[in-house]
């Protein structure tokens, strides 16, 4: 069994969903028979290794009473450190893998990854390119399109744009960010283009599609390791019959994040919507590319209609509550990601081609400025 520290917390609006997620892993890991540590991520963006069996509320004030401070270092011997006390030197903790539970923002946009893969840590979940391609709405639609995957139309919401060039009304999302948080739906452009100071969330960029209200989520999940392999299909339902979105509040505010929200699972639909489903996902694993557990979002009218929403590289609750035909128990589901951290690589570098050549039949550098 492995030594796992799990990442929870981090500096995006997805913080608490993250502990949940987080704690419900560290949980699973030592039921697995894993050893396990806890590194917080406080809002503070600060790292802190905190004790095991927390409970969520323990960190509404943020730094639970305990906790020790911890700095990553990128130095002669890169780790996580426990900094030096006076009486003390610095302590490396020793871990075989992160497990990062991280939601949104630089933990899921490739930040964090880069980090560890310079740190030589490996780590769970998308590598650092797959990570912010999932996280980029506006790029991720480019590429589904151009792999001729089906997809609504969305632009970059810029206060230039005169015609979108579709009709009104429309969803304008932050071009970074998670599935549920900023989302507006306006009727006009003009509001839109209001939205782009007045919605925090927007404030990095944003994108507008059409809004359909006659489309309904459905949703798959898929892990990676040892093979790819998808889960049911799933239409998440949302609160009231008017909704507008699958809201932040239908994911996870239950108390136990997605895995208590309400859903149908399996969902109710022809067959052949769940087959282009499975071909759509199947064919993301490889285009983004896609690695530990990621679910992908769908929309469509439950018949004909299909459209690629989005994908999440790293779902509330780790879309255990996804793998239920066949079952797949949470601990095998966490001991898979980490086995793959373990034997995978998710960064490498090559100096093939600086052989010295260039430097050596350059002129001199006061030349150059000339």
């Amino acid at each position: 069994m492995a030594r796992v520290a799990v990442l929870i917390g981090g500096v995006s609006p997805e913080h608490d969903i993250s502990i949940l997620t987080g704690l419900q892993a560290q949980r699973g890991l030592a039921g697995a028979g894993h050893e396990v540590l806890t590194i917080f991520w406080s809002k503070g963006n600060e790292f802190h290794l905190v004790p095991n069996g927390l409970e969520a509320s323990q960190f509404v004030k943020g730094v639970p009473v305990g906790s020790e401070r911890l700095v990553l270092s990128l130095g002669e011997d890169p780790g996580f450190y426990v900094p030096a006390k006076r009486l003390s030197k610095p302590r490396k903790l020793a871990i075989d893998a992160v497990l990062n539970a991280l939601h949104g923002g630089p933990g899921e946009d490739g930040s964090i990854q880069s980090l560890f893969d310079l740190a030589g840590i490996r780590y769970t979940g998308p590598n650092a390119r797959g990570a912010a391609l999932g996280m980029d709405k506006l790029a991720f639609a480019g590429v589904c399109k151009l792999a001729g995957l089906p997809a609504l139309p969305r632009i970059l919401l810029h206060s230039e744009l005169a015609d979108p060039g579709f009709p009104g009304p429309y969803i304008v999302k932050p071009r970074y960010g998670g599935s549920s948080i900023g989302i507006d739906v306006v009727e006009d452009l003009a509001t839109a283009l209001s939205r782009l100071k007045a919605n925090v969330h927007h404030r990095a960029g944003a994108v507008l599609e059409p809004y359909r209200p006659d489309l309904v989520d459905l949703q798959i999940a898929v892990r990676t390791w040892p093979r790819p392999e998808l889960s049911v299909v799933e239409r998440p339902l949302r609160k009231g019959a008017g909704a507008e979105i699958l809201s932040y509040t239908d994911k996870y505010v239950a108390g136990g994040g997605m895995a208590e929200a309400p859903r149908e699972a399996p969902a109710n639909i022809p067959p052949s919507l769940a087959d282009r489903i499975r071909q759509a996902a199947m064919a993301l694993v490889e285009l983004v590319p896609l690695r530990g557990v990621c679910r992908i979002d769908f929309l469509s009218d439950t018949a004909e209609e299909l459209y690629v929403n989005e994908v999440n590289t790293i779902p509330g609750s780790l879309s255990k509550y996804l793998f239920i035909d066949p079952p797949v128990e949470f601990g095998k589901l966490l001991s898979d990601m980490v086995d793959e951290a373990m034997s995978t690589t998710t960064f490498s570098t090559t100096t093939q081609g600086a052989d010295g050549t260039v430097l050596a039949s350059a002129a001199s550098i006061a030349a150059k400025l000339g």
